[in-house]
């Protein structure tokens, strides 16, 4: 039996540099003060794709072409459970259009390096950055 998607980030590539936001202090919140991805929860009837494009527009105000998202994959969870990653790249000139939604305490470009060797980084999305880097076979998300 397929798990259930509970939900999806997306590594946007502004130029050569990561989107990331940092997750709001509240204590007690998973991950709290951490660099995070754009995305999270689906809601209901969302496929993962629309799920991550939605919170992308909702964490950083920007609408992203789904035809530029080129990779996707599922990364399933003990209980079952699926979160998507998908990768995408837009040109370096959206950065001016990036405006932060209601959720967060900032956004930032990050050096793929620096995300990567960053100790406050939301540490399950560094190897999943690694896999698409790798270039590992993306799966159909459609």
């Amino acid at each position: 039996m397929a798990g259930r998607v509970i939900g999806a980030k997306l590594a946007l590539f502004v130029g050569d540099q990561l989107a990331t936001l940092q997750r709001d202090g509240t204590p007690g919140l998973l991950w709290a003060g951490y660099w995070d991805l754009p995305g999270g929860g689906i809601e209901a009837g969302e496929t993962p794709l629309q799920c991550v494009l939605r919170e992308t527009h909702e964490e950083l105000s920007l609408v992203i072409d789904p035809g530029l998202v080129s990779w996707g994959r599922d990364y399933g969870t003990s209980s079952g459970e699926i979160s998507w990653f998908f990768a995408a790249q837009v040109s370096s000139e959206i950065e001016d259009e990036i405006v932060l939604g209601d959720e967060g305490q900032g956004w930032a470009l990050m050096s793929v390096e620096s995300f990567l060797q960053n100790d406050m980084v939301v540490p399950q999305f560094k190897p999943r950055l690694g896999d698409y880097l790798a270039g590992v076979a993306s799966v159909n998300f459609e």
